[in-house]
Parts: structure tokens; C-alpha cells; sequence
């Protein structure tokens, strides 16, 4: 892998990456760009525990342009774009309208509550463009190319650990307008959060007291019991294997574990990074043939904080759709926006099924 670093017109990051060492893009944006919103901060909800991101800058962030003022596409000819290179491989940079970022104001403005208090909303937020083909989904790409993803992702996660307050690392994707997505060129995106997420603190308590009370893994077991079972299975390579979860739910859910317990994204052999990109094209491939048209999807990256002494970290991705049928959509209605309490539209032993067959 070929990694090019550069700075963009308002000195933010731009970094490519290519599978040929001979790829040359250029050194210069020539664009004049206002400095980027250094006034996200962070509040503590006092009911959860549970720090918010504010960052109302964002407001005012491109919202689905057409095709030719995309800002993810190369840049051409009277087209100046946020990749300056008239053609890429994979790119990554910082977000223009970042919810975390380095510069944040280093004393924001109270809340005025004595129970909420207020910091800086220090962290890094990226933009991950899978690919310059304006028209592709990361389904389009290649083992090789996909591949070169996950590698980006691994320096990514390695580089954003390194930095000063950020204490997780969150690689994602985002697909489609029903998911609410911004922008339509294939991309997705890395959080360095300054906090360890709520869902991930959920996680580690779990796993925590479980092997407290089994001295097991907690996820080695759930794969384990997944793999015996059978009945969820989607497909499986020498390395990975794909599964609907017996709780899953949302209608279309299906999580990737490595055979091998790994924490991170960086501790992934090659092999494991090339059975893995195999496995997940397959994967998202068959969710695209589930309806007449693609499937929007979320695929979230779960790994372990970037300090996890008590080793409770397990790396897995998290592969869920909130289509629930061909012409219908799973609303977060209220017990599960409300309260939390999904109710599942679809039995997880029929979706795995399902996505078996096609």
C-alpha cells in the first residue's frame, strides 16, 4: 500500500491511498476556503452518564448536491472538488464540518447547569471515499480494492489512537437516503471520539461481568454458539464468519466476526484482512438481491477502546438495513425511541435464510 499525504486549501489532512507505488497525485488545492468551526463542544447528560456532541455548525453542511457539484468526485477542469487529484484509488480527509475536532475551542461556553458540565469537543473526524466512480457501491469494488479499505482503515485507527483525549476509534458507512445520508458518492467515515461510547461501555460491562461470572469471552461464546447452531448462518471463510444475531434487531441485521480474537482493525493480519474483504462483498451482495433495488445500510465498526486494560475489547462488524420489506421502512417508533426496546419486525432465523438463498 502507497500512502500520499497532503494538505487541503484550509489546511486540513488529505491522504490517498493506492495498491500501485507508481501513483502521483497533486500537492496543491488551489481553492480559497473559510477556516474550519472550531466550536463543537461536548455535555454531559446527567440522567445517562452520557456525553452529547454539539456541534451546530453542521447545520449548514453540504446536504445531497447533484452529481456535478459533488464534493467526494475527482476534481476536473473548472471542477475543483476536495480531491484536488483528477483520480483516486481511496481518499481520506479531515470533514470540513467536523463534529469532533483538534482545534475546538479550548474553553467553551457553560451550559449554566451546575449538573451538566461542558468540554471541548477535541477529537478527529474523517471522510473515507471508498472510490472516485461517483456511480459504485462498495459491493462494485474488487477483493483488492476492498481490501485496500480495510488497510486505510487500519492506519487510520492506529494513527487517530495516537492522538491526545481520543479514547475510541469508530470506521462506519452510511448508505442511502433513508438512512439519512448527505451525500450520495460511495463514502463513509471515522470518529475519534474523546469519550468511550455508550454502546461500547455497555458492551464491556456486560462482557465484564460475564466472564466474572463464566471466565469465558463473551463474544467467543455468542460465535461459538452462533457457529453450532447454525441456523443464522450467512456464509464463512477460513477466517471469518457471517451471522445473523439471535437478538438482532433491526429487520435486516448481520454481524462479521473474526475466527481469531482481535481487538482492533490494525491487528488484523493480512490474510485476515483480504478472507474479510472476500467475505463482506459476498455479504453485501446478497443484501443488495434481498429487494429490486440496493439496500440502504449502516456498517459499523465495533472495536475496543483505545485503553482497554481489563482486555474486554472484540472486534466485529455490525451490518444492519432498516428496510423491512420492498416498499416499507422500520421507523424507530416509540418503545424503541422512547424507552430503548426494540420490537423486531422479522425472526432472525428467517432473514439468515433469506440471505442464504439468494
Amino acid at each position: 500500500m502507497k500512502r500520499t499525504i497532503t494538505t487541503l486549501a484550509d489546511g486540513r489532512e488529505l491522504l490517498y491511498f493506492d495498491t500501485d507505488d507508481a501513483a502521483v497525485h497533486p500537492q496543491r488545492d488551489p481553492r480559497t476556503l473559510p477556516s474550519v468551526s472550531t466550536a463543537s463542544q461536548l455535555r454531559l447528560d446527567p440522567l445517562l452518564d452520557e456525553w452529547v456532541m454539539m456541534a451546530a455548525h453542521r447545520q449548514d453542511r453540504t446536504f445531497q448536491p447533484p452529481e456535478e457539484s459533488c464534493p467526494l468526485c475527482p476534481s476536473g477542469p473548472g471542477r475543483q472538488t476536495e480531491i484536488p487529484s483528477p483520480g483516486y484509488t481511496v481518499a481520506i480527509f479531515e470533514n470540513r464540518f467536523p463534529s469532533l475536532s483538534a482545534g475546538a475551542d479550548p474553553d467553551p461556553a457553560g451550559s449554566g447547569h451546575s449538573l451538566v458540565p461542558v468540554r471541548p469537543g477535541h477529537g478527529r473526524c474523517e471522510v473515507v471515499c471508498f472510490t472516485s466512480d461517483h456511480h459504485a457501491r462498495f459491493a462494485d469494488l474488487t477483493t483488492t480494492h476492498a481490501a485496500l479499505v480495510v488497510d486505510a482503515l487500519a492506519d487510520r485507527t492506529a494513527e487517530c489512537s495516537t492522538l491526545d483525549s481520543v479514547e475510541q476509534v469508530f470506521c462506519f458507512e452510511s448508505r442511502g437516503a433513508e438512512i439519512g445520508v448527505t451525500l450520495g458518492h460511495p463514502h463513509g467515515q471515522i470518529y475519534a471520539y474523546p469519550f468511550v461510547t455508550p454502546r461500547t461501555r455497555r458492551m464491556q460491562e456486560v462482557a465484564r461481568a460475564y466472564r466474572d461470572r463464566t471466565g469465558g469471552d463473551l463474544h467467543t461464546d455468542v460465535v461459538a454458539a452462533e457457529r453450532a447452531a447454525g441456523a443464522r448462518l450467512v456464509a464463512e471463510t477460513a477466517h471469518w464468519v457471517a451471522f445473523v444475531p439471535a437478538a438482532a434487531r433491526w429487520p435486516v441485521e448481520v454481524h462479521l466476526y473474526p475466527l481469531r480474537r482481535v481487538k482492533t482493525i490494525p491487528e488484523l493480519t493480512a490474510g485476515e484482512r483480504w478472507d474479510f474483504a472476500t467475505l463482506y462483498l459476498d455479504v453485501l451482495r446478497r443484501l443488495d438481491r434481498l429487494y429490486d433495488a440496493p439496500l440502504p445500510y449502516i456498517a459499523a465498526w465495533h472495536q475496543g477502546p483505545v485503553r482497554d486494560e481489563e482486555d474486554l475489547g472484540h472486534l466485529h462488524l455490525q451490518l444492519f438495513s432498516v428496510r423491512r420489506t420492498a416498499d416499507k421502512l422500520k421507523y424507530l417508533a416509540g418503545s424503541e425511541s422512547g424507552m430503548g426496546a426494540f420490537v423486531t419486525d422479522a425472526l432472525p432465523e428467517d432473514t439468515a435464510r433469506r440471505l442464504r438463498e439468494v
